[in-house]
């Protein structure tokens, strides 16, 4: 009776609650994280280390994802849409529908951390959101179709509890593993080979948001109930985006702290 009773309160009270649309969960972004540090100049890591003390990429990469809730304008309506971005289907970016615009705000950012002016304050927010932004982008459903939140709205059951492809992206998958983002990043970086890192080194973030789009189509699932065969084929894509989101963003931070 309790436990009903108090459903009757909460439920109501959720409800008045959009789904967040988050990319890689904790895990996935720290990952990413781990393993750009891996990979960042001495000028780039020289720089941070003066932006962020005693703070490491990992760290700092969930930092977007935790202030959503903060009550404020700025992380309420001006800060949401830098987390995604819209290319509906046989669309390219230039000609589609600015629903969400992460590759606004990564050019918005990265003009705070080139200007000599801007505060340490400024400077720690553009480059927290910076490295978020690029392990976004390489979640294939946040660069979504513009029809069904970047697949929030598409319900199904995971290994028979009841979840969305989006969550499932974000840190189903990954989470099923039970691994630390600490095993993820060092099993994830030892696989990546020389050729890996010469083919992935791209700094242009219209290359990661065109990989995530062709990505896409393919993460919908014909059933509602996905398991261990959804997991086979998916997993592989998951582990090659992160570690792609990884060299990205030490190539990307690099390019800007080159000068």
């Amino acid at each position: 009776m309790l436990k009903s009773a108090l459903l009757n309160i909460l439920i109501p009270f959720l409800l008045l609650f959009p789904t967040l649309v988050l990319a890689w969960g904790q895990t996935g972004h720290r990952v990413t994280g781990g393993i750009a540090n891996e990979y960042l100049s001495d000028k780039a890591r020289l720089a941070i280390e003066k932006i962020l003390p005693n703070e490491s990429l990992a760290e700092a990469s969930t930092y977007a994802d935790e202030m959503r809730s903060n009550p404020s304008k700025y992380w309420q309506k001006t800060a949401s849409p830098f987390h995604y971005v819209t290319i509906p289907k046989g669309q390219k970016y230039e000609k589609a529908p600015k629903q969400g615009d992460s590759l606004s705000a990564l050019k918005k950012f990265k003009k705070v951390l080139l200007n000599k002016k801007a505060s340490r304050e400024d400077k720690q927010l553009a480059l927290r959101f910076t490295i978020h932004i690029i392990g976004d982008l390489h979640q294939p459903l946040h660069v979504g179709n513009g029809t069904d939140r970047g697949g929030n709205n598409r319900k199904l059951s995971f290994f028979r509890a009841n979840s969305n492809l989006h969550r499932v992206w974000d840190s189903g998958m990954i989470d099923q593993k039970k691994l630390s983002y600490t095993e993820w990043t060092k099993w994830l970086n030892q696989k990546i080979s020389s050729d890996d890192l010469k083919t992935w080194y791209q700094a242009d973030p219209m290359i990661w948001v065109e990989e995530s789009a062709a990505i896409r189509p393919g993460t919908y699932p014909e059933s509602d109930s996905i398991s261990y065969d959804y997991l086979y084929h998916n997993l592989p894509i998951i582990k090659e985006r992160l570690q792609k989101a990884g060299i990205r963003i030490a190539a990307y931070l690099n390019e800007i702290y080159e000068d």
